[in-house]
């Protein structure tokens, strides 16, 4: 079973550096034409089943990919971004700043504390280890292939469980970029990158 994992198309606070968490941002009219590119560079891939986040930029990036399924498209909450909680729409810059309280996000992801109302990643860990363990492996028999529309950090977590990467190695090979996609195998037992 193949497994896709995208990160949602460029939106406003995309461009403007800015920490989008929960808050719901549309895509800009450039993230729809990528999106919809994207979709045309697949379209002779099967998706079998398709998962999004329920928030808007993920959402509308999953139907433009894959039109023809956008009815059948399954939102799940656990596939919402990581909450930044009162820092949201703040300068993600400021934060790679030594002097910031969150610059641990980055470097060393096992110290971050969220702010005020956010979210731990050991939280947000858990619940995209529970949605793969109760959502896609289970489909293992039943489905060739799977596409997940997500986040940057939801992304970053999910591939956390499917790498068996500690919080250490948070980001693993990096943030992905806007509607990239990594491409993951499942044998029944183990997930496998493809490079």
């Amino acid at each position: 079973m193949e497994l896709y994992l995208i990160r949602h198309g460029r939106t406003i606070w995309n461009q403007e550096g800015k920490l989008q968490g929960r808050t719901d941002i549309e895509l800009t009219e450039e993230g729809k034409t990528s999106a919809y590119e994207l979709g045309k560079k697949l379209k002779n891939i099967k998706f079998d089943v398709i998962f999004s986040s329920p928030l808007k930029r993920a959402f509308d990036t999953a139907k433009l990919i894959c039109p023809d399924k956008a009815e059948s498209i399954i939102k799940d909450e656990r596939l919402c971004e990581l909450c930044f909680g009162e820092q949201e729409g703040a300068d993600f810059t400021k934060w790679k700043n030594p002097s910031s309280p969150y610059n641990y996000f980055f470097t060393a992801p096992e110290k971050y504390t969220p702010p005020k109302n956010g979210e731990t990643l050991q939280h947000i860990m858990k619940r995209t280890k529970d949605f793969v363990k109760t959502q896609i492996e289970p489909l293992y028999d039943k489905a060739e292939r799977i596409l997940i529309v997500a986040h940057g950090a939801l992304n970053a977590a999910l591939m956390c469980y499917l790498e068996n990467n500690d919080i250490k190695n948070y980001w693993g090979k990096g943030l992905q970029k806007n509607l990239e996609a990594t491409i993951f195998t499942y044998t029944g037992t183990t997930w496998i990158r493809k490079e």
